[in-house]
């Protein structure tokens, strides 16, 4: 019986404050790079996996994507737990599943003129009651793979709002997303996901904004990856992210001019997976950013099927 591949919601835990951007708000941490290889493909049956991401920006870029001024440095680690479960029964001809993801992170902020800040906590729950994985599909002759999730993040993770830096975000977030792998040859794969993400206000924002609420922004982001296999198990390849915000921030209500978000990301990554297990590590190096941090990020993924 063939097994579960990648089945990862839309949750990467890059902890970031509201100061942490050239703007007041921020939006939440969503799936950057955290899933990339073969990422489409999914069958029935139970899946374990444990992320950890690293990530360091030694600066922030404002609106224009130039350096903001004075000393600014962001440093997260987190470790995402995720379990998934498709079951053998179909709806719409895909099979039906469900999943969550925990992540739990620390993070060291360090912006010119303001106190460092330091965060160590459980982050915010993932929770998808709805997942459709489509098999077996041909696109031009060549098997196709596609699935439909419907994740909600929701506030569980720690939030004190006289602090400049939480890992929870007071926010739900909906980021439904699309992922597919297509396989040109037996040894070739292109994947890709696509979200888009929505964020309710937040009624209790940070003190020092002295405002009574906040919303971040909506967004579209992806990552698409291209892997290659060079030895039985061992693929190697190239993976990217991408996120671009649609809608500006509001803060008490009033939208907030040049709040827009925007990063992309590429690097180098392979995967080697044998029996039921697979071991991902992926690079990326950031450009085009603006109104965020500008760094790096390095991901590990184990995998287990059940």
């Amino acid at each position: 019986m063939r097994i579960p591949i990648a089945l990862i919601a839309s949750v990467a835990l890059l902890a970031e404050a509201m100061a942490a951007k050239a703007g007041p708000v921020s939006l939440p941490p969503v799936n950057l790079g955290d899933t990339n290889f073969e990422d489409g493909i999914a069958y029935p049956g139970w899946l374990f996996e444990q992320i950890i991401d690293l990530y360091d920006a030694g600066q922030f870029n404002d609106s224009g994507g130039g350096k903001a001024p004075g000393h600014n440095n962001l440093n997260t680690a987190s470790s995402i737990s995720h379990l998934a479960y498709l079951t053998p029964y179909k709806l719409f001809g895909g099979y039906y599943g469900a999943e969550f993801l925990l992540p739990v992170a620390a993070a060291n902020l360090d912006i010119n003129s303001q106190p460092q800040a330091r965060a160590r906590e459980v982050g915010d729950l993932t929770i998808s009651p709805f997942i459709l994985q489509w098999n077996d599909q041909k696109v031009f002759g060549k098997p196709y793979f596609g699935r439909l999730d419907i994740p909600v993040i929701v506030p569980t993770g720690q939030y004190v709002s006289s602090r400049p830096l939480n890992i929870g975000n007071n926010v739900v977030s909906l980021d439904p997303y699309y992922a597919f792998t297509v396989l040109p040859t037996d040894k070739l794969e292109v994947s890709a996901r696509l979200h888009y993400l929505w964020n309710s206000r937040n009624n209790d924002p940070y003190q020092g904004l002295d405002a009574s609420s906040i919303q971040p922004g909506q967004a579209f982001h992806a990552n698409l990856a291209v892997s290659y296999e060079v030895w039985k198990g061992l693929r190697l390849g190239i993976n990217g992210y991408a996120l671009q915000q649609l809608t500006d921030d509001k803060m008490n209500g009033s939208s907030l001019a040049d709040s827009k978000e925007r990063v992309f990301g590429i690097g180098p990554g392979l995967v080697y997976s044998r029996d039921k297990w697979w071991i991902y590590l992926n690079s990326y190096f950031e450009t085009g950013v603006e109104n965020r941090p500008d760094g790096i990020k390095i991901v590990l993924r184990y995998s287990r099927a059940f």
